[in-house]
């Protein structure tokens, strides 16, 4: 359990049940904030943008790993390589235990934004990072996509015209998904807009 509230992600103390990851933040004794950082109610968003990244069966890299939900999708999919960026340490172990018998995932522990520079090129991109910088990824994945490549990434916003990962507008492709989410703190409706730009 945290104590401050300024405590940055990697050094939050996660709890990990069936149906979600979550973290409690404490201030003089007392829980003065729980937040969500994955539920399972979002399977179904998960496997859509799996389903996008992995448009050619090609490379795939996915940032932020989270209850390996999106993973295993992608994973269905039979990608030739699967990438993934984790920055939490329990997490990490997580993915890494998760990824023994799946000889085309490599897991890179750090920071995604100092970890993609690394890297090569993408015939598809997921980005679903929590607590951190958005609209750097629109800046800068175009550095790491080959021709044709598909970008997809978490969208919490229900308005067309609100796209906060610094993507043209004209570029990104929405597609609405019906869902029913458990209360989260993150997402309200029942219309997620699926991105995708094809580059």
């Amino acid at each position: 359990m945290a104590n401050l509230i300024g405590t940055k992600f990697r050094d939050l103390e996660l709890v990990f049940e069936d149906n979600k990851i979550y973290y409690e933040i404490e201030h003089d004794g007392k829980v003065i904030r729980t937040g969500n950082v994955m539920m399972r109610w979002e399977d179904k968003i998960m496997k859509a943008h799996a389903d996008i990244v992995c448009h050619n069966g090609g490379d795939v890299l996915e940032i932020g790993f989270g209850m390996g939900i999106s993973a295993d999708h992608i994973q269905s999919n039979n990608p030739r390589s699967h990438t993934i960026i984790e920055l939490h340490p329990q997490i990490i172990e997580k993915a890494k235990e998760w990824a023994q018998d799946k000889p085309n995932v490599t897991i890179i522990e750090g920071d995604w934004m100092e970890e993609m520079p690394k890297l090569g090129k993408y015939d598809g991109v997921f980005f679903d990072n929590y607590m951190t910088r958005f609209k750097k990824f629109g800046q800068l994945v175009a550095n790491h996509t080959k021709n044709d490549a598909k970008v997809t990434f978490w969208n919490n916003s229900r308005l067309e015209n609100s796209i906060y990962h610094r993507f043209p507008l004209e570029k990104v492709k929405l597609t609405p998904i019906e869902v029913s989410s458990d209360p989260n703190g993150y997402f309200t409706g029942n219309t997620y807009l699926l991105p995708e730009v094809q580059y």
